[in-house]
C-alpha cells in the first residue's frame, strides 16, 4: 500500500534564521572537517588524528550527536558541540510505494545566493541483490528535456557536495543502513548487510552542470574509511556535457551513463535540448574517448521508449550502428507517466522487438522495471511539489 507521512511542517519565515544557526559537519570533505577544527583550535599536529576520527564517526558510525563519539575527548566534543552540529537536512515528506520504493522531499538550508530553504528530492529503490539510491545534484534542473518531469521545475541552484551526500546520510539513517542503528522509521532492523549498496547520479538537476560538487562528493561516498562505495558502483548520468566527460572520468573514476533516447539529431534536438550545442556525434566520440572506458567498464546508454516517436525496429537498428566501438549497454526505458505529459510509453511488443533487435546485435539490452510510479518516484518523474505540500499543510493547520 503507497504512503506518505508528513515529517516536517512547510517552511516560515522562522526557517531563515538556520542560515545563523550552528554549521553541520555532516556530508563536508575531510579538508572540511579539518578546517573545522582549527576553527576551534585543535592543534595542527593533532589534525590528521582528529579528522580521521570524526570521519569514523560521521561516515562509518552515523553518528548524529558529538556525545556518541566516545574515543574523542570530552572537551574536544564540547568545542565541536558549542560550534557544530551533526544535523542533517530535514525531510519534509517520505512516501513509500507498493513496490518498497521510498521517496523523500528534503528541505535544504537557506544558500549564499538565496534566504529561502530549497527543496530536492531523493529516491531509494531497494532489490534482491542491491539497494539503488538516487541522489539530485541540482535543485530544478538546467536542462528542458521534454519528456522529463523534472525538465519542466525552474532550475534554482546546484547542490553543494555536503547536500549530495547528505541524501545519502539521510536514507542510512530512515532505513537503519549504518552499523548498530535502529532504522528511523522503526520498520524492520538491519542484519548487518549493506542496504545502500550503489549511488546513480539520476535524480534531479544535470550532474556535469556541477561537476566540482559531485567530484567532491564521489571522493567521499567512496572513501574505504567511511561510507565506502565502490567507484563502480557509482554511476553519474549526464544528458550529453560534451566538454566536461573528459574531466568526469579522471577525477571520479565513476561509471557514467548518457541519457540518449533519439538516433537522430532532428528528434534529440526536441526530446534533449542540450543536443543543439553537443549534437550525437560529438557526444558519441566524447563516449569513445571516455577514460577508463573497457568491455568491463561499460558506458550505460538510457533510451527511453516514447509510443510512436523511438520505438520502431529502424530506430534499433540506428542505435546499434551509432554505437558501434563503443563498450556499452543499453537500457530500455518504459516511459513513466506524468501529469499533463503529451507522450505516452511503447507497447510491452514494440519494447520486446527493439530489445531483441539490440541484443542480437550483441548489446545487453535490459528493460528496466519501472519502480515508484504509484509515487512519482520513476525515471522522470521527479519533480519538488513543493507549493503544493505547503499549501496543504497550511489548510491542516487552520482546521
Amino acid at each position: 500500500m503507497t504512503s506518505s507521512t508528513l515529517l516536517e511542517t512547510p517552511a516560515t519565515a522562522a526557517d531563515h534564521d538556520c542560515a545563523r544557526a550552528p554549521r553541520s559537519l555532516a556530508g563536508l570533505t575531510r579538508d572540511g572537517l579539518a578546517a573545522a577544527l582549527l576553527e576551534i583550535g585543535a592543534p595542527e599536529r593533532e589534525l590528521r588524528m582528529r579528522t580521521a576520527q570524526l570521519w569514523h564517526w560521521i561516515y562509518h558510525r552515523g553518528a548524529a550527536s558529538f556525545d556518541d563519539m566516545l574515543n574523542v575527548s570530552k572537551v574536544l566534543r564540547a568545542q565541536l558541540a558549542e560550534r557544530f552540529t551533526l544535523a542533517r537536512p530535514q525531510i519534509v515528506t517520505e512516501q513509500v510505494s507498493t513496490d518498497g520504493t521510498r521517496k523523500w522531499l528534503i528541505r535544504l538550508a537557506p544558500s549564499r545566493e538565496s534566504d529561502r530553504p530549497a527543496e530536492v528530492e531523493c529516491v531509494y529503490i531497494p532489490d534482491v541483490d542491491r539497494g539503488t539510491l538516487c541522489v539530485s545534484s541540482q535543485v530544478g534542473c538546467t536542462l528542458t528535456c521534454s519528456f522529463c518531469h523534472t525538465g519542466t521545475q525552474k532550475f534554482v541552484r546546484n547542490l553543494t557536495a555536503q547536500e549530495i551526500i547528505s541524501q545519502l546520510i539521510i536514507a542510512r539513517d530512515r532505513i537503519g543502513d549504518f552499523p548498530g542503528l535502529v532504522p528511523q522509521d522503526g520498520k524492520g532492523s538491519n542484519s548487518g548487510s549493506r542496504l545502500v549498496t550503489n549511488i546513480v547520479f539520476m535524480g534531479m538537476g544535470e550532474p556535469l552542470y556541477n561537476l566540482d560538487s559531485v567530484v567532491d562528493a564521489v571522493s567521499v561516498l567512496s572513501d574505504g574509511d567511511g561510507l565506502s562505495l565502490s567507484r563502480r558502483r557509482i554511476t553519474v548520468s549526464t544528458a550529453g556535457v560534451v566538454p566536461k566527460l573528459p574531466e568526469l572520468g579522471e577525477k571520479t573514476g565513476a561509471m557514467l551513463a548518457i541519457s540518449l533516447h533519439a538516433v537522430r539529431d532532428d528528434l534529440r534536438n526536441t526530446l534533449v535540448p542540450l543536443n543543439k550545442k553537443y549534437p550525437i556525434a560529438a557526444l558519441l566520440q566524447a563516449c569513445r574517448d571516455y577514460p577508463g572506458a573497457s568491455n568491463a567498464r561499460r558506458i550505460t546508454f538510457e533510451y527511453v521508449m516514447l509510443k510512436g516517436i523511438n520505438d520502431s525496429p529502424a530506430d534499433a537498428r540506428e542505435l546499434v550502428r551509432l554505437l558501434k566501438g563503443i563498450p556499452a549497454k543499453i537500457n530500455l526505458i518504459p516511459f513513466n507517466p506524468w501529469p499533463e505529459t503529451a507522450y505516452e510509453c511503447s507497447d510491452d511488443a514494440v519494447i520486446e522487438k527493439f530489445s531483441d533487435i539490440v541484443f542480437n546485435a550483441g548489446y545487453a539490452s535490459p528493460v528496466r522495471t519501472p519502480r515508484g510510479r504509484d509515487i512519482l518516484a520513476a525515471c522522470g518523474q521527479l519533480k519538488s511539489e513543493t507549493e503544493k505540500l505547503r499549501a496543504r499543510a497550511l489548510l491542516a493547520a487552520g482546521d
